[in-house]
């Protein structure tokens, strides 16, 4: 079965970004996020993943987390990160859907304490992609195809982004996080990175 991209596309398959927000990306605006500080643009692209409750997938727990809407009663580990002010840039569901929470020219609250290359305080200069899955089973195929479209956007649109400036949540907070995991596919992720940059730079070229 073909996966279709996202909608309002380049030619190239790769959405388009304006003014922060991903086309196509169903947009629920999350309170938990703030100004940059000064002289910091998104350098770095850090990919999560998550599932809510643990283990399960689908429902509106996500959103609601994200939106300071989690109710504590809906299940007992509800109770204990109901008060969790977090928040992401992206999130990438089972089906595929792409869900936006924060303009990328903002910090969202995603990495929590963390460092990169010497630099901490990651949500300074990240976007935040999270998956929805667990460390215990592999990810969807839609969901690395719809990675690569987004973060083939991403390059596109924050020129202090790059291919070689991807990481884990546990790459950036060893030993506190483990997501995306061992079942996450770098080596796949990046094939279909590749595949979406080349395509928009020989379009680029073509015309």
């Amino acid at each position: 079965m073909s996966i279709r991209p996202l909608g309002a596309l380049h030619q190239t398959g790769v959405p388009t970004i304006s003014e922060g927000w991903l086309a196509g990306a169903r947009r629920v605006p999350s309170p938990n996020c703030d100004a940059r500080p000064p002289q910091q643009a998104a350098r770095l692209l850090v990919i999560h993943g998550i599932s809510l409750p643990p283990g399960e997938y689908g429902g509106p727990w996500i959103d609601a987390l994200f939106t300071n809407r989690l109710d504590p009663q809906a299940h007992p580990y509800f109770a204990e990160i109901h008060q969790l002010r977090v928040s992401s840039h992206l999130l990438i569901r089972r089906t595929g859907e792409v869900v936006q929470y924060v303009p990328f020219d903002r910090r969202a609250w995603h990495a929590g304490a963390s460092a990169y290359q010497g630099c901490a305080c990651c949500n300074d200069f990240s976007i935040g992609i999270e998956l929805e899955g667990t460390d215990a089973e592999p990810y969807e195929a839609v969901q690395y195809q719809r990675l690569a479209e987004c973060v083939a956007a991403l390059l596109a649109a924050y020129p202090e982004l790059s291919p070689e400036r991807i990481a884990g949540h546990s790459d950036i907070a060893p030993g506190r996080k483990s997501d995306p995991g061992p079942h996450f596919d770098w080596h796949h992720f990046h094939y279909l990175l590749q595949g979406q940059w080349l395509a928009k730079h020989q379009t680029s070229i073509d015309t």
